[in-house]
């Protein structure tokens, strides 16, 4: 978990002077010399190619967000706001970040038994501080407006409700987590006090098992995880398109102008395969396992992703979320993956990890206690 400090600049002189800096190279572009060495670097119409003339997306992209993936009700509908309403918003939360970074008094009191209450995966035990947080410090600007929600369709900014047979299921599974739950909360299918939640690993969240990154920040669909370890990073060839995850080290592999595999194979982040459509680059992800469960969903979940360039440092991704067994109908979000020079660390989970063990053993024991206090 590496904390990065970034300086906070508006994304609309951000955008602006990427703009100015390039269609700079652009001036004159009808003359010979100009042709040449667009070919030579790569720029057709302004944009970066590969070699096989599609747009070249490759980088390393922050996925950090201050908007959610769910419109608040506080935004009263509204899909967007200014910016400069969004930028009032971002200040306060960084005069926040800045209090919660303040070093705590050395002779501070024991946080009380169970916590202190606070939300967030710290706060149940009394976190010491925010230095490891990195929730974003900007929201995602698109047509010059600041999104109040990733979820553009239904209008609502809302996940549609689950039918009837997914509200069955889930009240089924309530002790079953699924790929896109919390650390160490229960999230909103009652993990932490749903009976036999620590009887076994394979009762614990994926990502607590270092299977996959929380907050489907794995993808598909790729959301921010509004916690830690947000970059993503794009390798592309003419066959291969690579979309390797901070969080967990996750890696996706998307077979360009494939079929998908038999229907019998399956796998934690599904089956990818891609195609060019004009200058996106679509990926259609199926073939899911039946405890991924995004958000409840089954192994009929279908991803299809999009992903353009917008300007020289920004990707614009947008997704469609389709299963019929889970939601009364599909729904689509959208968000900025800004480009950063930061560097990917390697997420080692495991490694000397002992967390897992002594979670079960401490059920164990608390089970034992109970037990003798029974006088059973």
């Amino acid at each position: 978990m590496v904390r990065r400090l970034t300086v906070v600049t508006t994304s609309a002189v951000i955008t602006a002077c990427g703009l100015v800096a390039w269609q700079m190279p652009l001036n004159g572009q009808g003359t010979p010399r100009a042709a040449s060495a667009r070919a030579a670097t790569g720029l057709v119409g302004g944009v970066p190619r590969t070699p096989d003339g599609h747009p070249d997306l490759q980088g390393t992209y922050d996925l950090a967000t201050m908007t959610p993936v769910e419109r608040a009700a506080v935004y009263n509908g509204r899909p967007a706001i200014p910016v400069e309403e969004a930028r009032r918003i971002e200040a306060a939360a960084a005069a926040r970040t800045a209090r919660a970074l303040q070093p705590d008094s050395a002779d501070r009191a024991a946080p009380p038994v169970g916590g202190d209450g606070s939300t967030g995966a710290a706060g149940g035990v009394g976190g010491y501080n925010a230095f490891w947080i990195d929730r974003g410090n900007a929201f995602t600007v698109i047509d010059g407006q600041a999104r109040t929600s990733i979820v553009v369709d239904p209008p609502d900014g809302r996940v549609p409700p689950f039918t009837p047979a997914a509200r069955a299921r889930q009240a089924a599974q309530r002790n079953q987590p699924t790929s896109d739950q919390a650390e160490t909360a229960g999230g909103d299918v009652g993990l932490e006090t749903a009976a036999g939640a620590y009887d076994d690993p394979e009762r614990r969240p994926l990502a607590e098992r270092c299977i996959l990154g929380f907050g489907s920040t794995s993808g598909p669909p790729a959301l921010p995880n509004y916690f830690y370890n947000n970059l993503h990073q794009i390798v592309q060839t003419k066959d291969t398109v690579m979309i390797l995850t901070e969080m967990n080290h996750d890696a996706r592999m998307v077979r360009m102008n494939s079929q998908h595999l038999p229907a019998s194979i399956r796998g934690w982040m599904g089956d990818s395969i891609g195609w060019w459509e004009g200058d996106t680059l679509v990926v259609e992800t199926t073939n899911f396992t039946d405890k991924t469960r995004f958000r409840g969903s089954t192994d009929k979940l279908k991803v299809t992703e999009r992903f353009s360039r917008i300007d020289p440092k920004t990707l614009l991704y947008r997704f469609t979320v389709e299963d019929p067994d889970t939601w009364s109908r599909p729904w689509t979000g959208e968000y900025t993956w800004p480009a950063t020079d930061d560097l990917i660390y390697e997420y080692a989970c495991h490694e000397a990890n002992y967390a897992m063990g002594n979670i079960l053993r401490g059920a164990r024991q608390r089970e034992a206690d109970a037990r003798k206090g029974s006088g059973r």
